[in-house]
């Protein structure tokens, strides 16, 4: 399809002959910038187009004309790319495919952990239980924390630390049963 079958029809011939001089300059250009040739001449068309739409807004006084149309053309041809960009996705990455389902054994497992967490956290002293769910389920820092909470930072450090020490023998004591009764 020619370069100009898509363009409204100028009122006057000025813009038939700007788009004869510069249309197949923008298209090679594009395609120095690493377009194929059809997408070239597509984005050729939009940019042509654009200088169209916008001829009243060019002011010599800033750039010529070319630098104007290149600039235009360069601009589409980021816009291009950013569109590639985004549609390139590939469906076989990892980062897209679904967890593979755990082992029974490993499920399992988990659930008991959780459980004894649950039954661990329980047993914390509220403030050191508050401290631990807003740090960790709302994922802040200590700083954080001491800003929601109104409490010195050295506070919810300490407040932390004890509920962990208190957090991991108490877990480490389920392990130790668990694996006396194997």
């Amino acid at each position: 399809m020619p370069l100009h079958e898509n363009l409204p029809r100028p009122k006057s011939n000025a813009f038939t002959r700007l788009f004869a001089y510069y249309a197949p300059r923008v298209k090679g250009y594009l395609m120095r910038l690493g377009l194929e040739p059809a997408q070239a001449e597509e984005v050729s068309q939009e940019v042509m187009v654009a200088v169209w739409r916008k001829a009243a807004s060019f002011d010599s006084r800033q750039a010529s004309v070319a630098t104007w149309i290149f600039r235009i053309a360069r601009n589409r041809r980021i816009d291009a790319f950013r569109r590639d960009q985004r549609s390139a996705l590939d469906a076989h990455d990892p980062a897209f495919q679904p967890e593979p389902e755990a082992a029974p054994d490993a499920a399992t497992e988990t659930a008991q952990r959780e459980a004894q967490l649950r039954v661990a956290m329980a047993e914390l002293p509220p403030e050191q239980r508050d401290l631990v769910r807003v740090a960790f389920y709302e994922d802040l820092s200590h700083s954080q924390v001491a800003e929601r909470t109104g409490l010195p930072l050295g506070t919810v450090k300490s407040r932390l630390r004890l509920a962990f020490a208190k957090l991991r023998l108490r877990l480490e004591a389920d392990d130790q049963d668990a694996s006396e009764t194997q």
